[in-house]
């Protein structure tokens, strides 16, 4: 059975409520998944899984430091990703904060380990974003990337 990890940093609530509804379309799509703070989650966990999703606030168009720190200590497991499927998503104060740029930061950094991104035709096609509290349409989004990646990890890890 395919496996996921949904980590996140959260300041203010917001991405948790994202990582949380991602986390939990996964699992109902059949995919084992845990959702964990960054603070819970070190460099080895990932190896572990079949499917990373990564979810940051915006701060300057990047993301925030606890997540690129972590991304940092994957070094050491440089070739291990290679093959598992990544995502991220993000949460802004405002339109223009720098959503897709730190979404595009997440899936770069994944990119380099070997890690299969599969955008959306639909809806918010690099991620879900949100600005403040995730409302209707970002939980819907939030929800249908789970599905996509659920899917997409059974059909390549079973």
């Amino acid at each position: 059975m395919a496996s996921g990890l949904v980590i996140y940093y959260s300041r203010s609530g917001n991405t948790k409520i994202m990582a949380k509804a991602i986390a939990d379309a996964m699992n109902n799509s059949g995919v084992s998944t845990a959702c964990k703070s960054v603070s819970e989650v070190n460099a080895e966990d990932l190896v572990k899984v079949d499917a990373i999703v990564v979810g940051s606030p915006t701060y300057y168009g990047r993301a925030a430091a606890p997540i690129a720190q972590l991304f940092d200590e994957t070094i050491s497991k440089h070739g291990k990703l290679d093959g598992k499927i990544g995502a991220a998503f993000s949460s802004s104060a405002n339109i223009g904060g720098g959503n897709e740029t730190t979404i595009c930061e997440i899936n770069n950094m994944m990119l380099i380990h070997g890690m299969i991104i599969q955008g959306d035709p639909q809806g918010d096609h690099y991620g879900p974003v949100s600005i403040s509290k995730p409302d209707p349409r970002v939980l819907e989004q939030c929800g249908r990337r789970g599905q996509r990646i659920a899917a997409l990890a059974k059909r390549l890890f079973g």
